[in-house]
């Protein structure tokens, strides 16, 4: 679990395939700040632009580690494929504040940024989401947009999709790799998990049968 606070931004500083066809993953190096693996073990799970990883090596002194990502993952996530900038979180240890939200580390859908520009001392980030997560957007909502947990401004249902509007503070452009995105830049996306609860709850053809005499 992770709360959608980014701890530190990294680089994915090389890609290498796990095999010759379509159907193998990849292996990423990453670029972490100096001192963030002191307290990480092979095997540990860190989100990488909110998707949950498993470290498969790392070298401290050199602030590197590994993971591989499997093609099915690299098919539902954006961002994982090239190398750049990347937003980095530790896995929630019990006793860590919750600063954010909770969130899983498992991208339920990839968005486009539509409209991204500085207003006054902060920025207007819009995102176009997939019809399919529109049920779950919702006015002061939380979502999470590349690892970062945000809040929701505004929601306008479109032909093309969802788009919503993030109000991002100096501070979320300066410690997170948010800023280097532009208009047509696709983010991962991963719901509420308590919106995805209640809308379980609340559907039609989940409610319980009952049992017959």
């Amino acid at each position: 679990m992770f709360t959608g606070i980014i701890t530190g931004v990294g680089r994915i500083a090389a890609i290498h395939d796990l095999g010759s066809s379509l159907d193998h993953g990849k292996r990423l190096t990453i670029e972490a700040p100096p001192g963030y693996l002191d307290d990480v073990g092979l095997g540990d799970s860190i989100a990488l632009n909110g998707a949950c990883m498993t470290v498969t090596t790392f070298t401290p002194a050199q602030s590197q580690f590994t993971i591989d990502i499997s093609a099915e993952s690299l098919d539902k996530t954006a961002g994982l494929d090239q190398a750049g900038p990347i937003n980095l979180e530790k896995a929630l240890r019990a006793g860590d504040r919750l600063g954010g939200h909770i969130v899983s580390g498992h991208v339920d859908g990839v968005g486009h940024v539509s409209h991204f520009a500085q207003v006054g001392e902060s920025w207007e980030l819009r995102i176009l989401a997939p019809h399919g997560l529109a049920k779950y957007l919702a006015y002061k909502g939380s979502i999470t947009i590349n690892g970062v947990s945000l809040t929701v401004n505004q929601v306008s249902d479109q032909a093309q999709g969802c788009d919503i509007s993030i109000n991002l503070i100096p501070h979320t452009v300066q410690n997170t790799a948010l800023g280097h995105l532009h208009n047509g830049s696709r983010v991962n996306l991963e719901i509420d998990t308590v919106a995805r609860y209640v809308e379980r709850m609340l559907s039609q053809d989940n409610r319980p049968q009952q049992d017959k005499a």
